[in-house]
């Protein structure tokens, strides 16, 4: 009996031992992140930049995968049934917790229940550009031309259920805007579309528009941003005209649910010293994408509130299940 206490004492004390090490030793092999975005897509580069990054700190390889398909789902379902030991990460877009559950309603995991909160990454404010030919100069003006010639002004914004789509639907229930939504799977063939007059107006990603505006060939009406851009500083928000209106898009970190809590918690203190670099801070600022570092809490708490402003727009609209 005395044997088998002590060798019970044993096996206890060196799993007790071996906890603490578990964090201190992470990573000890590659880690992998699974991102919906296809190759050099928005979510893609994020992602590359940052944990590129983390690869140099930790001194191990971060591959990541892309796991394109079926709305995020693909990407969702992988990270979901993933070994939950911190080697595999999944960075969705913030359409998975807007979209997806109302698209897939019959998913065998949950967004929320599912998986442990790491920490945030990065947002992207969009950009409500028109053609210079359009004749307009405020979004004011946008709005009221609109109404003016019911069911003739278009906008062009990346495939139904996206951000941008969801921030033009939301632009026309709170202001009875008559927009007609034409869908692209790229935003340099809307863009295009644009310039040429054939579409009205564009909703993207500041980055993906800055080459029009710098050429002149895109006039911007506003920023979807809490505050004005530094880089843009002519530039007004949405909110100026239609107060309380903030859209992004963002990117936050996820692991699978039983993640242990240290090994989240170094991920996320290791996130954030990555974050603060100026290696990380210019080339996200080249894509107008801005660093925001969060804890795991503070992160949960903002997907929650980012929940609480688009579930209504989308059941609104109606995303058909699938």
């Amino acid at each position: 009996m005395r044997s088998f206490l002590f060798r019970t004492l044993l096996a206890f004390a060196a799993v007790l031992t071996a906890l603490p090490a578990t964090a201190q030793d992470y990573p000890n092999r590659p880690v992998r992140l699974i991102t919906q975005g296809a190759a050099a897509s928005g979510p893609d580069v994020v992602a590359r930049i940052l944990f590129d990054q983390l690869s140099k700190m930790w001194g191990q390889q971060a591959v990541i995968i892309n796991a394109v398909g079926a709305g995020g789902s693909t990407a969702a379902r992988q990270a979901a049934s993933a070994t939950p030991d911190g080697y595999t990460l999944y960075m969705p877009a913030a359409s998975a917790f807007i979209v997806m559950p109302e698209m897939f309603p019959n998913l065998p995991f949950d967004i929320t229940r599912d998986f442990t909160r790491i920490g945030f990454a990065a947002d992207q404010p969009f950009v409500i550009g028109v053609s210079p030919a359009l004749g307009v100069n405020t979004l004011a003006e946008l709005i009221a031309l609109s109404k003016a010639k019911p069911g003739q002004l278009t906008y062009a914004a990346n495939s139904r259920g996206t951000l941008p789509f969801l921030t033009g639907e939301r632009l026309k229930m709170g202001t009875g805007a008559d927009l007609t939504f034409i869908p692209y799977p790229g935003a340099a063939a809307g863009l295009q579309d644009v310039v040429g007059g054939r579409v009205s107006m564009i909703i993207e990603g500041l980055g993906t528009l800055m080459g029009g505006i710098q050429g002149g060939t895109l006039k911007p009406l506003a920023v979807t941003s809490l505050k004005r851009l530094p880089s843009f500083p002519d530039i007004p928000t949405v909110a100026e005209t239609i107060p309380g209106f903030i859209a992004t898009g963002w990117f936050a970190v996820l692991a699978p649910a039983g993640t242990p809590d240290a090994i989240a918690r170094k991920v996320n203190a290791d996130m954030n010293k990555a974050l603060e670099t100026p290696e990380v801070k210019d080339k996200f600022q080249a894509l107008a994408t801005f660093t925001r570092p969060m804890t795991p809490e503070e992160t949960t708490v903002f997907v929650k509130s980012e929940q609480d402003v688009w579930k209504p727009v989308v059941k609104q609209i109606g995303i058909a299940p699938q």
